[in-house]
Order: structure tokens, then sequence, then C-alpha cells
């Protein structure tokens, strides 16, 4: 294995998840194709779908720099006897912990089909196109434009219509992303809200799959020291794009709409089938 172009492809693969983390365009999707196209390989048979997860704790970490404050505070005012439920930390976090629960459930059972059927380019792709096709139509019919930004106040109904959507995402593709703010549309929270309720749910959610993924590949000690190192540059390099990529997202949904994310999504499958066709990919 050549250790430089290795490295470098850690390195880029690190932008392309820190980029489409939080984005609705799906960053599991996009590093499946990535990882094909360059020819991306460890020497444990699933290194690199484990790889594909563990980086995106770098984006994750990103969030709670970014989100520290908020966390903080939650935290401060975990208990609901000092302000109350509502303005509790517990309320908030018990609100994430019903988001995630759907998710996990479908994680658990249909996790190993979908790394057997769907971890491939051409899969992904069609997923993309399907998706892009779905968030146009969600975003015409469920998205209010009047819901005002008060801050991420979300009822347990509003974390349960949210957390089925996420089930969604166990489709590489899909996106978390997309799945969750469409959920949060359906269930009348504003975008910015959504998204932002979304960033916080990515924290247990991606720090559990990675988990998962770890025990599968049967832990770090199981890889060498070369995937170790290619891992840290992979978390590092989506760590410092993705602090610069949350900020910029969150200010264009307050002014535009995601319409924009889902031709790209289209766009880009259209590329991936054609290259597919042609024999690009192995």
């Amino acid at each position: 294995m050549n250790t430089l172009l290795f490295i470098i492809q850690s390195m880029l693969l690190g932008i392309v998840e820190g980029i489409t983390e939080f984005l609705p365009v799906s960053s599991t999707g996009h590093i499946i194709i990535f990882q094909n196209l360059i020819g991306f390989k460890g020497t444990n048979l699933h290194y690199v779908g484990m790889y594909t997860y563990v980086i995106q704790l770098g984006a994750i970490l990103a969030v709670i720099l970014l989100y520290w404050r908020k966390i903080k505070e939650t935290l401060i005012d975990f208990f609901p006897g000092s302000v109350g439920y509502e303005k509790s930390g517990f309320k908030f976090w018990f609100m994430i912990f019903i988001a995630c629960i759907p998710g996990g459930i479908c994680q658990l059972l249909f996790d190993d089909l979908a790394d057997k059927y769907l971890f491939t380019p051409i899969s992904v792709a069609i997923t993309l196109f399907a998706g892009g096709i779905w968030m146009i139509y969600a975003e015409k019919k469920f998205r209010n434009k009047d819901a005002i930004d008060q801050g991420i106040n979300v009822t347990a109904k509003q974390a349960l219509i949210i957390g089925l959507f996420q089930c969604l995402a166990i489709i590489p593709g899909m996106s978390r992303s997309a799945s969750t703010i469409i959920g949060g549309w359906v269930s009348g929270l504003s975008t910015v809200v959504a998204a932002e309720f979304s960033f916080f749910l990515a924290i247990p959610v991606m720090v559990g799959m990675s988990f998962l993924k770890i025990v599968k590949v049967g832990g770090i000690a199981s890889l060498t020291s070369l995937e170790i190192i290619s891992l840290a540059v992979g978390f590092l390099v989506s760590f410092g794009v993705a602090l610069i990529v949350v900020k910029k997202f969150i200010s264009y949904l307050k002014k535009r709409p995601m319409k924009i994310f889902a031709i790209y999504r289209m766009l880009f499958a259209g590329v991936v089938l054609l290259a597919g066709f042609l024999g690009v990919f192995y």
C-alpha cells in the first residue's frame, strides 16, 4: 500500500465529508462514490465502511464547538426544578432521545442489509436522484415559510416525526440531514430550527453508528498503524471543513430555499450514472 497516496486519499475524503455532512446531499453517498472513484482501500475488509462513519465524528465535533454555548446552557439548566420543564436541558435532550429511537431500531434491523446491497455508486446515484425529486416536492408541500425561528423548542410529537423520517437515512444517498429537515417541515418547524435540531440529533446518532462500525471491524486494535493515521487525518480535515460549512449553510437557509441542493443531487446523480455506464467504477 502506498503510504503517501493513502494519506492524500484520506485528506480528500475528509474534505468531501466536511462539505457534505450537514448539507442535504448525503455525505455517506458522496463518500461511497469518491472512495470507489479513487480506489480507497484498507487491509481490513470492513475498514472502508468503518472509515465512512468514523470521520463523520470530525464534522460532529465541529457542531459541538459551534453550538457549545447552547449545549453548555442545556447542561447548566438540565434539571427542570431551576428553570421549568419546557426550558430545561432535560426536555431538550429527552426530545433528542425520542428522535433517536426509530432510527436506532432501523439501524439494528437493516444495517447489514444496507451494507451488503446499497453501498455501491450506482445505487447511491439512484437514491440521490429520487431523493432530489422528493426534496423538491416536500419543500413545496410542507415547508412553512411563515414559521418563526424561536429557538429549538421541539415537542415529543415533532421529535418522533423527525425520528421516523430519519429512518430513511439508512439508505445511502438519501441524506440524514435532508430526511430530518423534511421531517421538521412535516411537523411544523421552520427550516432553520429543523436544521439545527438535525445538527444536535447527529451527535448521538453518529457516535452510535461509529461505535457500531468499530465493533464490526473488530475494534481499533485490529487496524494497522497506517489505517489509524488515515482515520485521524480524515477526522481532522472533516472537522476543519465542517466548521466553515455549517455556518454558511445556516446563513443560506435563512434566506433561500433548499431546491438548489435537490437540483445538485439530480445533476450529480446523472454524472455518476453516466460514469457507471462508461465503466469508470470498479
